[in-house]
């Protein structure tokens, strides 16, 4: 079998382009060679700024056959009364493409049916890729495509070159008035020639030898280790960065490192700026000292290897020093403004038109901080430190700093703060509150970090649910899914046991005046929103979706004793008796739905009549006090054991009594203990939702 080899060479594309892209390309290949019934192997991409290619290997030289059976009309309306085939036959040869000869009769449960059997034989593999490969190409997704010349197609930059190749032999088409052949073009600037190819398999070695990495992965290793070596040679390390690694790994065919230095008089800027001057603008590696020091000194990764190197390097020096004027200058400028200044200018910058300014929120999230505070029992010092941390934690976005690097935003909040004598917590808590920035991104590590980050996502959360800008399954422009699992995410890692509703309700009622729904409504929507996520991240986490949702249907309002609950529900799954402790709970629950809620409000012990009313009551009291006990010093596990031992007396209960008694005195004393012990395993999970 054969290895087949797609190339789209095309102008130079975006970095964020190429692996997508390629992605897309490989599955769409792989998927349209089996719809077309060809055998293949495993499939293998390169891609380069200027290159986006698959390879398939075993690839087989044609589609297989298939073979189908069309059943036709009735046997005693295909034959005649002498066993002659009828017209009706005749036509149902013709319509099946088969000789009359051909046909036969297959015996079925509604009886006996003329039948053809149609194999369609394979076509070479090479005709059907003929028109494959061009629709292939075109659905590759881009984030923005483009025209050129006076063409009809669109792509993520204008094409300049295919090659198409099973095995030995092109595969001739045509797309944009561009033929497909069999010569990858070399590095752009150091080999620009064609490179025919004499197989498929050849691809990745003549590219080699023509200056260009194809393999993305072997790029990445290559300029990692040239990377690290100039580092290593100007007496440094290079900064950990495995996302500007993979931009660099995608900017360049042939990678060659340089270093460059810059004049340590700008070090005494803040080390943030400097890296991120180097990393967002010039795509250039921070280096350190032995001591973890920011070193006055870079590495440029470039696409050419140059005959002067050093004049390579002197050229991103020059580069980078205007960038580092530009930082120095803009630093210098905010240092010269008040926190109290730019706090007011906030006032000039929009949140959401519905919901105000950024001065507006900032207000909001200070008042909600000191109720988070309080909530979580802290002390007055917290709470002015969080206030004060809230009034600051948007301020360094009308920085002159911000504005030229945004994703300096909160760690130039810190260093401002600190700048003016801010207490650290604060400064700390003003760069925290953004956390976690992504999934799986850092959480803060104050508390007061993590008491404003709650404050700040549950405004901009409650807020947006008060003017209708709710997610859909399309669209969540304001992030609110993020900063939900977020809010999460800080109330488990700190332990915070507080209500959610509670904190709702308070941060809904911070927009009175432009809420579009009752605040009833609002709170109601967002919690269920919160219980969303929940329920998602408990599930991603290995947990069945019954025992969450059992969990969250009984209570969701603090977030620790949800999955505490669910971890010890999930221990008690474990019991080889929790089937039938699950089977009585359930009984219980359904008793108590179908009764009437009117009945049993009261429980009168001294007008039990029956032995096992007594002892399942007398059992309930002590599981109540032991369940308590068991909660008070946090073991929830226990705490569910303790109410699963009741398993036993209610058993007793049902097969001794009939609940729903004629007796009306009797009925609601029996459904009013059956209240209580609901009430009691109420508190862990709803086990009417256990699917076992």
């Amino acid at each position: 079998m054969d290895s087949l080899l797609l190339e789209i060479g095309t102008e130079e594309m975006p970095a964020a382009y190429i692996q997508p892209a390629l992605d897309a390309m490989a599955a769409q290949l792989l998927l349209r060679m089996d719809e077309a019934r060809i055998a293949h192997g495993g499939a293998v991409t390169f891609g380069t700024p200027r290159r986006l290619a698959v390879q398939v290997d075993e690839v087989a030289p044609k589609q297989a056959a298939v073979s189908t059976e069309m059943i036709g009309p009735p046997a005693k309306v295909a034959y005649d009364a002498e066993g002659r085939l009828t017209l009706a036959a005749e036509k149902f040869a013709e319509k099946a493409g088969v000789k009359v000869g051909a046909l036969t009769v297959r015996h079925t449960e509604r009886g006996d049916y003329l039948a053809a059997r149609k194999t369609e034989r394979g076509r070479a593999t090479r005709t059907l890729l003929q028109q494959i490969l061009p629709e292939v190409i075109l659905a590759i997704p881009f984030p923005k495509t483009m025209r050129w010349g006076t063409l009809k197609i669109a792509f993520g930059r204008p094409i300049h070159n295919l090659v198409a190749i099973l095995g030995d032999r092109v595969i001739p088409f045509n797309l944009g008035g561009i033929k497909s052949g069999r010569a990858p073009r070399g590095h752009f600037f150091m080999q620009p020639g064609k490179i025919p190819l004499a197989d498929a398999r050849e691809y990745a070695r003549r590219l080699r030898d023509a200056r260009v990495i194809a393999s993305i992965d072997e790029r990445r290793r290559t300029v990692a280790d040239a990377v690290q070596a100039a580092a290593r040679s100007a007496g440094g390390t290079v900064i950990d960065d495995p996302a500007l690694l993979d931009i660099v790994t995608n900017l360049v065919e042939w990678p060659v490192a340089s270093v460059g230095r810059f004049d340590a008089a700008f070090l005494a800027l803040p080390r943030e700026i400097l890296i991120t001057a180097m990393r967002e603008h010039q795509k250039y590696f921070a280096v350190t000292t032995a001591d973890g020091a920011l070193a006055p000194s870079f590495v440029a990764v470039n696409n050419t290897a140059a005959k002067d190197m050093a004049l390579v390097a002197s050229g991103h020096e020059r580069v980078l020093r205007a960038r580092l004027k530009d930082a120095q200058f803009f630093y210098a400028g905010d240092l010269e403004v008040s926190a109290e200044t730019r706090l007011e200018r906030l006032r000039g910058v929009l949140f959401q038109a519905k919901l105000g300014s950024l001065y507006d929120k900032s207000l909001r999230v200070a008042a909600l901080s000191a109720a988070v505070v309080d909530a979580a029992g802290g002390d007055a010092g917290l709470v002015a430190r969080v206030q004060r941390a809230a009034r600051l934690c948007k301020t360094d976005l009308v920085s002159q700093v911000v504005c030229e690097f945004p994703n300096l935003q909160g760690i130039m909040g810190r260093v401002y703060a600190l700048e003016a004598g801010e207490a650290p917590e604060v400064a700390a808590a003003i760069e925290e509150h953004y956390r976690p920035t992504h999934a799986g991104g850092a959480l803060p590590t104050t508390l007061a970090g993590a008491i404003l980050a709650v404050a700040d996502k549950l405004d901009s959360i409650c807020g947006c649910f008060s003017v209708g800008l709710v997610p859909t399954g399309a669209t969540d422009p304001y992030a609110l899914r993020r900063q939900a699992i977020g809010l999460i995410q800080i109330l488990l890692k700190e332990e915070m046991d507080l209500s959610l509703g509670a904190l709702v309700e308070k941060a809904v009622a911070g927009f009175e005046g432009v809420r579009q729904a009752p605040a009833e409504q609002v709170v109601d929507q967002v919690l269920r929103f919160l219980q969303q996520r929940m329920e998602n991240m408990l599930v991603e986490q290995g947990y069945g979706r019954d025992g969450v949702q059992a969990v969250l249907s009984a209570a969701a309002d603090r977030v620790p004793d949800v999955w505490r609950r669910v971890a010890a529900l999930v221990a008690l799954k474990s019991e080889s008796d929790f089937e039938s402790i699950a089977v009585a709970f359930k009984r219980v629950v359904n008793i108590i739905r179908k009764a009437d809620p009117a009945e049993g409000a009261a429980l009168r012990p001294q007008a039990f009549t029956v032995a096992c009313e007594t002892e399942l009551y007398r059992q309930l009291q002590t599981v109540q006090q032991r369940v308590e006990d068991c909660l008070t010093t946090g073991d929830m596990t226990a705490a569910l054991r303790e109410t699963a031992a009741l398993r036993t007396p209610v058993d007793a209960f049902f097969d001794g009594v009939m609940v729903m008694d004629e007796d009306a005195v009797v009925r609601a004393n029996r459904l009013a203990l059956l209240r209580q012990v609901a009430a009691l395993f109420d508190r862990f999970a709803d086990f009417s939702k256990l699917s076992a």
